[in-house]
């Protein structure tokens, strides 16, 4: 993809214009995180709103109906939805399976398991398996 960014004095606002002959998955996650960058990551702890930076974020998880978010050391919970979440993150952030998103700067290692699934293992402990579904995106993201 080919990007001009031009400056200007003349514009108020920033804005973007995309050029394609088709929509893609590409445009459409961009297009997404374009309208995103304004939402702020919140989270709840002992009745407090806390901010979270992505960079914090090491996996999130649906458990019980509410969504649990893993922090270095601490677990946070979010009002918001996964779906939610996932196009508020951006590309650091993959899902592994119907309940969890994983931040992939966050990987300490990935262990092959006997039925074909992948289990992951987080800088902070933290591990999840990863859905058959998922897998070939998450080998292309390994280059496998």
């Amino acid at each position: 993809m080919k990007i001009k960014i031009q400056i200007s004095p003349d514009i108020e606002e920033p804005y973007a214009i995309i050029y394609s002959n088709t929509m893609t998955e590409e445009i459409q996650e961009i297009a997404d995180k374009l309208n995103s960058s304004q939402n702020v990551i919140t989270a709840i702890d002992n009745e407090q709103i806390v901010i979270l930076e992505p960079t914090d974020i090491y996996m999130l998880r649906m458990e019980n109906d509410q969504l649990i978010v893993y922090c270095k050391q601490k677990r946070y919970l979010s009002n918001k939805r996964l779906y939610e979440m996932e196009k508020i993150l951006g590309n650091n952030f993959m899902r592994i399976s119907k309940s969890t998103i994983i931040n992939l700067k966050k990987i300490s290692c990935v262990e092959p398991s006997f039925n074909g699934t992948m289990l992951i293992l987080l800088k902070n402990g933290s591990k999840d398996y990863i859905s058959r579904k998922y897998l070939p995106k998450f080998k292309k993201y390994l280059g496998l």
